[in-house]
């Protein structure tokens, strides 16, 4: 069986069986994702950690899938039914629908109106009529009265032939698999106002009347459908197609299934009127609530997807690295709560200044901040970007304009998350004599000089730069949320000897134990030396360094290599490198001509192959390299603070904050972000919005349209987009339009997009509720 899953993820992923069950015995040996990926790709043949992770959540399904089988097949076995036939269908089962299709028939259920006719002994009768039409029902019933058991007269006996037919006939797997596909293709989801929700549900107004083809609902448009369903709002109804012939050709595949044909026979009519009451009763129902949960979980998995990959990009974000860097945490009426941290992130003082009413102490806050810039040598000033963000961004813009010899950059960085962390056990054990709002002022800061080490000490769903986040489950979300930050935080990698026990955590093969138990044992011993020293760290085992001593770096130690991302396993290759070249290791680091003469087929051997060569090659070019990208900030426009100071046709700059399937939110430094829809991310069609821009880029934009009423900004990255009723470049814009309908893959548009376009408007209001309202 195991061969058999093997076989069946290679063909997924489109690589070779042996690499899938390298991986595999390598998971099951203990190893890590982030390790087996940077580690052992002559075993896997170089699969890198998306598909690693794939392989991981697939190989979990599919050995849950064979659990269930071995289940279904006991239990069906304790019955006495197992034909080999079935047994067959079982085996062969690819997914868990399929599964639980064929065991719904044997799967023990309350009791029905079909069993109960089956006890008072009316399954001959159904047979007698589907064998024998010719027989008038009426009179074939009245030999089957059964009083004692409620069927007391004919009428009473066919209709409890009519459910025990009708659960007989919706029992079968291989219709109900093919009714599903069939509803699947052709579906119409539609939805309509509950009538009294119609004022209390106006942000949902866009799917009062609503439908579109199921398999076109994009994930944010169904998971808002499911939203206003639960909240009361709306109703959803899933239609069989775009008009009643599908349903029909449904009702008619029942029949032949059942070998019910209409001959206007004396049981024909009944046998339809059956074949009728199984589609629309006993099937259709059950594939409703199938399909929809089908959409449901379809439109989860991209939500978390999206979710994962915004997070990725804010963690992997440019570090401003080791500087001093004093943190702000706007504030009006409890004033602004300022922290100095040096190079290393430790707090070397705070302060809270009022400049801002009601006391209005600006001059004196200038001092305040001009006194710990001077005292500390602060380089940059990290702002964050909530109420009060904007004054607070001109206060220290006055602050570097009357003293110009400081030499200040200052930026706004977002502060999601930061209160919850703020308020953490793990806060209070870390700054156990600071306020809790000095502890955001520390965090503000600290994410500047680095967002990995800093974002990591807070739960990733608090973090919030996903859509939906809350509508999804929480179990997959934070298991694929948790997957994404292990993988960071081991490809930038972590410096033993300066990180906090929240960073060592998340190294490969260390566990929060661990990870505290390093921190002591640097606390006690100090420093340290070499990555041979972990060893000497209580319960750290073999096993445990293998996994972990390759993303753990240690600068100015005893030993150069344990500063890059060399395997302390591959050091004596190093070692041959060297003897074979005659020179020493001070001599090679960084020495591109010579490295990238190396012959790395040269230095193989049973256990390192070329792969791992050229890996250590490149890592001796430039040891410990950072993966992120440079350190760059967005300048927001002077005077526009505040919604109301945009007016359209503005071009500023700002920073990405989040991006969805439908666009892209942006920081313009007004305390709303504005949207960035899809169609306006290029002039060329995107797909992906990913494909133009990213959390955390600074991108230029033009502001398209400002509804104050409904706090919404309508941005543009065509910044020579007309504005909504210019004439003048109308037809431009129409030229566009029709370039991106000529370039965009796909079929022409059916009867359903209008509808559809429409209720793109609805996404659009949905998602600016979930825009950080600064």
């Amino acid at each position: 069986m195991t061969e058999t899953l093997t076989r069946r993820i290679a063909d997924e992923l489109t690589v070779r069986p042996q690499q899938v069950q390298a991986a595999v015995d390598l998971l099951d040996g203990g190893a890590t994702v982030p390790f087996i990926a940077r580690y052992r790709k002559e075993a896997t043949g170089g699969l890198d950690d998306t598909q690693l992770r794939q392989l991981e959540e697939r190989l979990g399904y599919l050995r849950e899938l064979e659990e269930r089988r071995r289940t279904v097949l006991e239990q069906i076995g304790e019955q006495g039914k197992l034909t080999p036939e079935l047994e067959r269908a079982v085996r062969s089962a690819d997914t868990k629908q399929r599964l639980e299709d064929l065991y719904l028939p044997y799967r023990k259920k309350r009791r029905t109106r079909g069993q109960i006719a089956r006890e008072a002994g009316l399954e001959p009768l159904v047979d007698l009529l589907l064998s024998q039409p010719d027989i008038k029902p009426t009179s074939a019933a009245g030999d089957y009265l059964a009083p004692d058991h409620g069927f007391a007269d004919a009428d009473a006996v066919l209709e409890g032939a009519r459910h025990l037919l009708a659960e007989r006939i919706a029992e079968s797997a291989d219709l109900v698999g093919e009714l599903r596909d069939l509803v699947l293709r052709h579906g119409v989801l539609r939805s309509e106002v509950v009538p009294e929700q119609r004022e209390a549900g106006a942000k949902f107004s866009d799917y009062f009347d609503y439908s579109e083809k199921l398999q076109r609902i994009p994930s944010h448009r169904a998971l808002a459908l499911f939203r206003g369903r639960r909240e009361g709002v709306l109703r959803l109804i899933l239609e069989a197609g775009t008009d009643a012939s599908v349903a029909d050709d449904c009702q008619a595949r029942v029949a032949r299934h059942a070998g019910i044909e209409q001959r206007g026979r004396a049981a024909d009519n009944w046998l339809a009127g059956v074949a009728r009451f199984t589609w629309r009763i006993k099937l259709f129902t059950r594939l409703e609530t199938d399909l929809l949960g089908v959409l449901r979980e379809q439109a989860e998995h991209e939500a978390i997807d999206v979710f994962a990959r915004n997070l990725k990009d804010l963690l992997l974000a440019s570090p401003a690295g080791p500087r001093c860097v004093m943190g702000i945490d706007p504030g009006i009426r409890t004033g602004c709560k300022v922290a100095v941290v040096d190079a290393t992130g430790k707090v070397v003082e705070t302060a809270t200044i009022y400049p801002l009413p009601p006391r209005k102490a600006w001059d004196e806050s200038i001092a305040v901040l001009a006194a710990l810039c001077e005292r500390h040598g602060v380089e940059l000033v990290a702002i964050g970007n909530g109420t009060g963000s904007r004054e607070t961004d001109k206060l220290v813009a006055d602050l570097s304009k009357r003293h110009g010899a400081l030499r200040l950059t200052w930026m706004m960085v977002s502060e999601a998350g930061a209160s919850v962390y703020s308020a953490s056990e793990l806060a209070a054990r870390e700054f156990p004599e600071l306020d809790v709002s000095l502890r955001g002022a520390v965090s503000i800061a600290r994410r500047l000089q680095d967002p990995l080490a800093e974002l990591v000490k807070i739960d990733p769903k608090a973090i919030g730069v996903g859509q939906y986040q809350h509508d999804v489950s929480q179990s997959r979300l934070a298991r694929s949320l948790e997957a994404v930050v292990e993988d960071c935080v081991n490809a930038v990698g972590v410096d033993l000897n300066t990180a906090s026990a929240a960073l060592l955590r998340r190294v490969s093969g260390l566990s929060e134990t661990l990870a505290e138990n390093l921190v002591a044992h640097r606390d006690a011993h100090g420093p340290f030396p070499n990555r041979a020293a972990l060893k000497q760290v209580p319960r750290l085992g073999e096993k445990t360094f293998e996994q972990a001593a390759g993303f753990l770096r240690i600068r100015g130690g005893t030993q150069p290599l344990d500063a890059s991302a060399v395997h302390p396993e591959a050091y004596p290759l190093v070692k041959r490198l060297l003897k074979i070249s005659g020179r020493r290791l001070e001599q090679v680091i960084g020495d591109r001509q010579f490295l990238q003469s190396v012959n790395a087929a040269d230095y193989t051997d049973n256990r390192f192959g070329e792969p791992t060569v050229r890996d250590i090659l490149s890592e001796l070019e430039k040891p410990g390299r950072d993966p992120r990208p440079e350190f760059r900030t967005a300048s927001f426009r002077d005077g526009v603070e505040k919604p109301e100071d945009l007016e359209p046709g503005m071009i500023l700059e700002g920073v990405v904050t989040n991006v969805t399937n439908f666009g892209a939110f942006v920081d313009v430094g007004v305390h709303q972000d504005g949207l960035v829809h899809i169609s306006a991310l290029s002039d060329r069609f995107v797909k992906d919005p990913r494909e133009i821009t990213r959390s955390g880029d600074v991108v230029k934009v033009k502001v398209m349209e400002v509804d104050l009423k409904r706090r919404r900004i309508g941005l543009s990255m065509r910044l020579q987009d007309a504005l909504p009723g210019d004439r003048k470049t109308h037809e431009g814009n129409a030229a566009r339009k029709d370039q991106v309908r000529r370039d965009k893959p796909g079929k022409p548009a059916d009867r359903g997009r209008d509808k559809a376009a429409a209720a793109q408007q609805g996404a659009l209001a949905a998602a600016f509720s979930q825009a950080k309202k600064r």
